[in-house]
Formats: C-alpha cells, structure tokens, sequence
C-alpha cells in the first residue's frame, strides 16, 4: 500500500472500499482500520494483482476466487454477499501491450461471466 492511503481512506469515510492490484503478500501489510472488516485476496506470485475490500457492514459469506484454479491464484476476485445484494470486487487481467495475454483474457471472460451467472 503505497504512502498517503491511509490519509486518503481516513478522508472518504466510506461504507466500502474496495482495492484493485494490490500487490501484497498474506501478512505483509497489516492496517488499523477501527470499524471495518478486511477481506483479502492475494496472488501466489509475489507483487502481482491481488485484491482487497474493507466493509462497515459485515456480510454474510465472503469468496475468494471464481472456482477456477487457473485464475484464482492471481488473487484477482472477492465476493462478498449480504442480505439483498452481492458485491464483487474484481480486477480484470490485461491482454498485454503485444496481446500475449489475448487468449487469456477471453478465457477468462467467458469464465467470470459464467461465474456471474452461475
């Protein structure tokens, strides 16, 4: 978490925030944020994506991940469910500059909207 995030969450006062390419490691960053629940999904390689969302509201079941190993150890999605609603923080993977990544990304296009449907 780089300088001035504290600062910054502190000011929004927000119910949720959520966190997008976190880039930590379980155990590598601990916060004092009175009044929230932290949930955490981190990437097996280290400093890579990984994501992050802090609640006022305590949900009913968090998840981390889509079911699918292939994309669930780059850390890229959480989802919390409350009484009405569910929240999904999700970082999206890039295709890359030269598109090495193209295929990919609509593998796991197809599978994430499955996961939303599902």
């Amino acid at each position: 978490m780089n300088k001035g995030f504290l600062d910054y969450f502190n000011n929004v006062n927000a119910d949720m925030f959520c966190i997008q390419e976190s880039k930590v490691q379980s155990g590598q960053v601990e916060l004092e944020l009175q009044g929230y629940h932290q949930y955490w999904n981190y990437a097996e390689k280290k400093g890579y994506s990984g994501t992050a969302v802090f609640t006022r509201i305590e949900p009913l079941s968090v998840q981390n991940g889509i079911g699918i190993d292939e994309h669930d150890r780059e850390g890229r999605v959480i989802t919390l469910e409350f009484d009405s609603y569910y929240l999904v923080n999700v970082y999206t993977p890039n295709a890359k500059k030269e598109l090495e990544r193209l295929d990919y990304r609509m593998k796991w296009e197809d599978d994430f909207r499955n996961y939303l449907i599902g």
